[in-house]
């Protein structure tokens, strides 16, 4: 059996329950991926968009509808090093990846103010160009059940609103281009796992910034977060449950104001109206 093959049977077998069924139930619940569709999964080199990219693929040969994928690498700058690793994983992985060149590290090597903000802006901005150009109608991202959670969590903490990171998005500048999270489900704890009982090494960050500074006080914020939810867990081992599903279980009848586009509603509009 070729390494690839054992790393694919891992996924259905071993990590069947915590990460393939997790996936699986995550495109259908909140209909992520449909027949036809034409997905571009892009690969930073990180775990997981590489255990990603392998369960689209699984999903691909053992799914009930017929789907494209093109599984794609933005380069913006990566070291030889780290760009040889994401070459090298791939093969190992038997991925057919696409990588395309952009110079976003040496655009924003000299903003000063917020350059991993324009860092994101602007890799947002290839990809989906990219899938434009590669005629996709749908960008899917390795985000996991943990950073709904985290970002969550930093929304509230540091951003004064209650929102959460969505499984999935229109575009709001690329008409036909939606945006999708089919690890919405999947626990980083389980991807990890899988990463070590596979022996596989991907990019923990390849920034620039990271390399050389704690240039990103954004990655900070996530770290003391993540650090908080450990320390609860001790007392509270439901607490990631807990979080995730109030995300979905709002009581309207018990919140101060709510937006809906540009609209802001307080719950005085209705507080008098109840009372008869």
């Amino acid at each position: 059996m070729e390494r690839y093959e054992e790393i694919e049977r891992s996924l259905i077998t071993k990590y069947r329950k915590d990460i393939w069924s997790k996936f699986v139930k995550a495109v259908a619940e909140y209909e992520l991926i449909k027949e036809n569709d034409n997905v571009m999964v892009c690969i930073s080199g990180g775990k997981d968009s590489f255990v990603l990219a392998k369960c689209i693929q699984e999903l691909i040969r053992h799914g009930k509808f017929k789907f494209e994928a093109h599984y794609v690498v933005m380069d913006p700058g990566y070291n030889k090093i780290n760009r040889d690793l994401i070459i090298e994983n791939a093969k190992t992985m038997n991925i057919p990846i696409e990588i395309f060149e952009s110079d976003i590290f040496d655009i924003v090597t000299n903003v000063k103010e917020s350059p991993c903000y324009l860092c994101a802006r602007m890799r947002r901005g290839f990809l989906y160009s990219k899938a434009k150009e590669l005629g996709c109608n749908k960008i899917a991202l390795g985000h996991h059940f943990n950073d709904v959670i985290e970002t969550s969590l930093l929304s509230m903490f540091y951003g004064s609103e209650v929102k959460t990171m969505m499984p999935k998005l229109h575009s709001d500048n690329f008409e036909g281009l939606e945006l999708i999270r089919p690890l919405y489900l999947v626990r980083e704890d389980d991807i990890i796992s899988f990463k070590n009982y596979n022996k596989l090494t991907f990019l923990n960050c390849a920034c620039k910034f990271t390399e050389e500074s704690s240039h990103d006080e954004s990655l900070s914020k996530r770290k003391e977060i993540k650090n908080l939810i450990k320390e609860i867990k001790k007392t509270n081992p439901n607490i990631e449950h807990n979080l995730f599903t109030s995300l979905g279980n709002v009581n309207m009848n018990c919140i101060l104001g709510w937006k809906k586009g540009n609209d802001k509603h307080s719950f005085l509009e209705e507080y008098d109206s109840k009372k008869d």
